[in-house]
């Protein structure tokens, strides 16, 4: 099993990462960047979003689809969840600071991460 996330630390920006288990909330993985975010409630928090999002699809009747990525614009922050392709109940999450961050670079780089990841 591989969840080293440590990459995404690199990127402009950066706040903080996890790698998350969506059916507990759980983190399996984690990246510090700013320690006065909270990467714990983050992780917990942002598996109600994904699974809110999942019961949408399907009451849309997109079941057949998935989510690539969900991307959150606050005022000051851009947070990023992305669930893996190999097993969608596991999902990586990033904060990063809006004025620094190059949003086009970050998913890339989250994608590019997502790949190396074994779980």
């Amino acid at each position: 099993m591989s969840t080293d996330i440590s990459e995404l630390r690199n990127l402009a920006g950066f706040i903080g990462a996890c790698l998350v288990d969506s059916d507990t909330g759980f983190m399996l993985g984690s990246e510090e960047g700013d320690p006065s975010f909270n990467l714990e409630i983050a992780a917990a928090a942002n598996t109600e979003v994904l699974r809110a999002k999942n019961a949408a699809m399907k009451m849309l009747g997109l079941g057949g689809d998935h989510i690539e990525d969900i991307l959150i614009s606050l005022g000051t922050q851009y947070h990023l969840i992305r669930p893996l392709a190999a097993n969608p109940a596991v999902f990586v999450y990033v904060a990063l600071e809006r004025k620094a961050a190059n949003l086009g670079l970050a998913r890339l780089t989250l994608k590019s991460v997502e790949t190396t990841l074994k779980i």
